[in-house]
């Protein structure tokens, strides 16, 4: 148990730093993903030894009852063979409660034990809570971080109108341009209909003079 205790200490304390360092020069979110999936594996294990422990404790309990409840059992039997005379019966059951007692007690330091197994199992399994939730807000900020540089990365692909080799760049100038192309055909055929639109009123104003000068 202290091996395994060891191991998990191992895995989820000393190494973390170092393998997230190299997990952010690498690829930080997919291995660090990993990395707690073996984490949350190891404290699966720490929490079924607690439920474990729980059962061997009740098991203990029950046990450690029923020899006291013999051994006192047999030691009031032993008395009513003593009243009764029977030396032989009495000796019979003054050995069983000695036997039961002498159980009770083994029973008695195997739970006292089981319990500080139990104590100590409960801390660890809450410490390795703490530092799963720990490594996991970790996770979350490495990837805010690989976000944001993801973020900026596009931005300045896109906006940079040097990066000639980007895609992306190449997209955003060709709907610049096709922008200023439509700007300018809009603002052409405008033009021209607005000019037509006048000379064809002119027209009407002309022959509308024209009408009246003659009546």
């Amino acid at each position: 148990m202290n091996d395994l205790f060891s191991r998990m200490k191992q895995t989820l304390t000393a190494d973390f730093y170092n393998v997230l360092d190299k997990m952010e020069q690498k690829n930080p979110i997919s291995l660090l993903n990993q990395y707690l999936r073996q984490a949350e594996a190891e404290t699966e294990k720490v929490r079924k030894l607690v439920e474990r422990q729980y059962q061997l404790k009740a098991e203990f309990t029950k046990e450690l009852a029923e020899a006291e409840g013999l051994a006192e059992k047999r030691k009031n039997q032993a008395k009513i063979a003593e009243k009764a005379g029977e030396s032989e019966l009495q000796a019979f059951a003054i050995q069983e409660s000695e036997l039961y007692s002498t159980r009770a007690l083994r029973i008695n330091e195997a739970l006292l034990k089981s319990e500080k197994q139990l104590n100590e199992l409960e801390y660890k399994y809450r410490e390795m809570k703490h530092k799963l939730k720990d490594m996991n807000i970790r996770r979350m900020e490495l990837m805010g971080k690989e976000n944001l540089a993801h973020a900026h990365q596009r931005m300045n692909q896109v906006i940079d109108a040097g990066s000639t080799s980007s895609s992306s760049t190449g997209k955003f100038e060709d709907t610049e341009n096709y922008l200023d192309n439509l700007e300018q055909r809009i603002n052409s055929n405008y033009q021209r209909q607005s000019i037509d639109a006048r000379i064809i009123q002119l027209e009407k104003d002309m022959k509308a003079e024209e009408t009246h000068s003659i009546s």
